[in-house]
């Protein structure tokens, strides 16, 4: 390997300057609340009663900061920070406090002792400031609260920035996760020509929290190998001798970035980009030894090395020593101002990693330049006429947005290899799917720059569009409802960050993440039981509800009214249920549009309750609005008489009180809706007792009796999968006959009919393989008919 010419040292010099600055702002972080400066020997009542915080990754984060920072001054390289150990907080802290971007946000922390004293006693204090990165630190679009989606997040912020680089630093124990592993595979996707570049810093310290790393221990030939095997090209820095290794480290960067600046030159395909594997001792520059055990270098130093200091004075003096060994008066004057040779290795402007534009990303986002609806709308000319596909209709709804975003290049979607199967593949009549690697004659749809991004990985297609998002883009990321699962925790890390943006006023929103939620549990009967699994909407109804929004359209035009409603939206978490399987088409366009406005409606074409309904049949989704309208068919024919009400909901979190969720329904709608003494027999397309937990306040929760996925399943026909769940047409009208008081003995002929119905059904499917022709020919009409046998 050859190492590219090793700055001047008067430009380390500043380097190493800003290093110990940051180093000591850490440990000051860490420990202090008062004494900031150390103008007095340490006393333990300068020390915080709860030392919160993680010390072993801080100087090592802290040092790719400051040379992140020559690159900027020097090159003027345009560079994203993404900092995968997000419990280095107090590195995080002290770099934008250094360089100006901290106090420009927060003018309470100015750059002085007072702010310094500010910036010591607020960390991972009560009124303070987390301990991992958080929004509050300017530069950040990463907290790393779960480990292993710094890389994907990177490759989406580099998407469609053609100028710039996102330096992302991958911890080792970061670095053993399931989605960063995947994540490597990111280079496959980056176009030199039309996308930003990626530059990994693999940050080997040997140790977790009480365990040596895998990455750190391999040898040097496997780790390569890996590697190179990801497509990547390691350059190898280590070493804890400062000099050497700052001296090291500069050439190492200066290198790869001459490499990739040749690469975007000549737009070369799929280059094999470099990467940057520095190997420098856990807790370098803190105690070597505590109490003779050893410390730096080993796992004990990964959070507090020193946790006794107010009790045992011989750690007191241990933490006085340490911070004075980075000779904090060459590095901040007497009012705590950071001296002339720590702020000349500053970048001007917004080109620091502090004020960089991409950090904000709600700041750059633009208004996509949506169709009209009724463009795409199918024509409905009586409820339930006709079918038609809808996640079909709004891919080509999704094409036209990549057609007029074709120039801008601000719009992406994200699936793991499912865009075809999920019947939105008239998008590729406006783009391709990005793809680097060979194509060969078998191949379709593939091309450098194309924005549709396909890899079976669903941890790394959320935590691009994520990275994608938080620097000012939109995008969809659509999936198979039952594997959203898999990417849980990733929506509770994006949803919390979210949340805290909102107390953040310098922090505008960022275009909403949207899920689209298809292939679903009533239409994976084909896939079989472990493809049925409505419950990934359970866990986002737990978040903070001014972030999180559940969308079930029953129809085509519904879900393309809920689309495009979505991708105006800011600052939410959207999920969309929708199938791809043809559904009856309910609504027209115009009636779609008022319908998803209100959130939940009254069918009146489907009632005949006359304002006074005895039973309600509510639903939410579109095979429980389809086994809600049989079953309102069903007791048309049989039971003219009783008085029924159909209410659709399209909105679940109208279901809520107003004063729990910004979309709730004041009671009194609530009560018009679905009444204060009638029997509600909810069908829901998810989890049965969801909808029970958001209603449980209300008048009549005691009449509601809900139907939905009650997990059993298996390989079976499609109506099969209802009356498995006892969420049929058949089942309904059986709830209905229990429940409206009275009715038990006037209907029991038509109740022992429906029984009849469930019994042939299976008898039927076994025999034939599909379901009954009444069942798979029915169709809502206007016109009551004769009752079927």
């Amino acid at each position: 390997m050859t190492m590219a010419t090793t700055p001047a040292a008067p430009d380390l010099a500043m380097v190493d300057a800003w290093w110990r600055a940051a180093n000591y702002l850490a440990v000051g972080q860490i420990y202090l609340r008062e004494n900031p400066l150390l103008a007095e020997p340490l006393r333990p009542g300068h020390i915080k009663p709860r030392l919160l915080g993680h010390w072993g990754t801080s100087p090592g984060l802290n040092l790719i900061y400051a040379h992140l920072n020559r690159v900027i001054r020097e090159r003027g390289t345009h560079a994203l920070h993404v900092t995968g150990p997000g419990h280095g907080g107090p590195s995080a802290l002290a770099a934008s406090w250094l360089d100006g971007t901290y106090s420009e946000r927060h003018p309470n922390v100015p750059r002085d002792a007072a702010g310094m004293a500010t910036l010591f006693r607020q960390f991972s204090q009560p009124g303070g400031v987390p301990s991992h990165i958080a929004p509050g630190v300017p530069g950040s679009i990463h907290e790393g609260g779960e480990l292993g989606y710094s890389l994907s997040h990177a490759f989406g912020a580099a998407f469609d920035n053609p100028n710039l680089v996102v330096a992302c630093v991958i911890g080792d124990g970061e670095a053993e996760t399931g989605p960063l592993a995947a994540s490597w595979h990111g280079n496959k996707f980056l176009s030199p020509r039309t996308d930003g570049a990626v530059l990994p810093i693999l940050h080997l310290n040997g140790w977790k929290i009480a365990n040596p790393t895998l990455l750190a221990r391999m040898p040097r030939e496997e780790l390569d190998a890996l590697l190179t095997g990801y497509g990547w090209r390691p350059i190898h820095i280590e070493g804890d001798e400062p000099a050497r290794v700052h001296a090291d480290f500069a050439a190492a960067l200066d290198e790869a970035l001459d490499e990739i600046a040749a690469y975007k030159a000549t737009a070369q395909r799929r280059p094999r980009w470099p990467m940057l594997v520095l190997r420098a001792p856990k807790g370098w520059t803190g105690p070597r030894t505590v109490d003779g055990t050893p410390v730096e270098g080993t796992w004990r130093s990964h959070q507090v090395p020193l946790a006794g200091v107010r009790e045992n004075p011989e750690h007191l003096a241990l933490l006085d020593a340490w911070m004075r060994s980075y000779r904090p008066d060459e590095l901040f004057d007497a009012d705590g101002h950071p001296t002339p040779i720590v702020l000349a290795n500053v970048p001007a402007g917004d080109t620091r990693l502090g004020a960089v534009p991409e950090a904000n990303g709600g700041a750059l986002v633009r208004e996509l330049p949506l169709p009209d609806l009724h463009d795409f709308a199918v024509e409905v000319t009586e409820p339930g006429a006709s079918s038609s596909e809808p996640t079909r209709a709004l891919g080509e709804y999704l094409r036209e947005v990549f057609a007029r975003t074709a120039n801008r290049r601000d719009f992406r979607l994200f699936g793991p290899d499912e865009t075809e199967s999920n019947r939105l593949g008239a998008v590729y009549r406006a783009t391709a799917k990005a793809w680097q690697e060979p194509v060969t004659d078998l191949d379709a749809h593939l091309a450098p720059d194309g924005r549709v991004v396909e890899i079976l990985s669903e941890h790394t297609c959320q935590g691009m569009l994520e990275g994608y998002l938080l620097t000012g883009r939109h995008g969809v990321f659509s999936c198979y409802e039952a594997f959203t699962h898999i990417v849980s925790s990733m929506f509770n890390q994006h949803a919390k960050w979210l949340h805290a943006c909102r107390e953040i006023d310098w922090r505008p929103p960022i275009a909403s993440l949207n899920y689209l939620l298809t292939s679903h549990v009533w239409r994976q009967d084909q896939n079989g039981f472990s493809h049925q699994d409505p419950g990934f909407v359970d866990n986002v109804i737990n978040k903070r509800p001014e972030v999180v929004r559940v969308y079930l359209p029953p129809d085509t035009n519904t879900l393309l009214s809920v689309g495009d409603h979505t991708l105006r939206s800011r600052g939410l978490v959207n999920v969309i249920v929708a199938g791809k399987t043809p559904t009856p088409d309910w609504l027209t366009m115009d009636e779609a549009v008022l319908h998803c406005t209100r959130g939940a409606g009254i069918w009146e074409w489907a009632s005949n309750d006359d304002g006074d309904p005895q039973v309600v049949l509510a639903c939410a989704g579109d095979v429980p609005t389809l086994e809600t309208l049989a079953a309102a068919d069903l007791i048309r024919c049989r039971l003219p008489e009783l008085r029924v009400r159909v209410v659709n909901v399209v909105d679940l979190m109208r279901l809520v009180p107003e004063t729990e969720h910004p979309h709730g329904m004041p009671d009194r709608e609530y009560d018009a809706l679905f009444g204060t003494d009638v029997p509600v027999i909810f069908a829901y397309h998810g989890y049965p007792w969801l909808i029970h937990r958001l209603a449980y306040r209300r008048h009549n929760h005691a009449h509601l009796h809900v139907r939905g996925y009650k997990e059993y399943g298996t390989t079976t026909t499609p109506f099969d999968m209802v009356v498995l769940n006892d969420m049929d047409r058949y089942q309904r009208v059986i709830d209905v006959i229990d429940r409206v008081p009275g009715l038990a003995t006037h209907a029991a002929t038509v109740r022992q009919t429906m029984v009849d119905a469930r019994t042939r059904h299976r008898a039927w499917i076994l025999e034939h393989g599909e379901d009954m022709p009444e069942v798979r020919d029915w169709t809502w009409s206007t016109d009551i008919r004769e009752p079927q046998p």
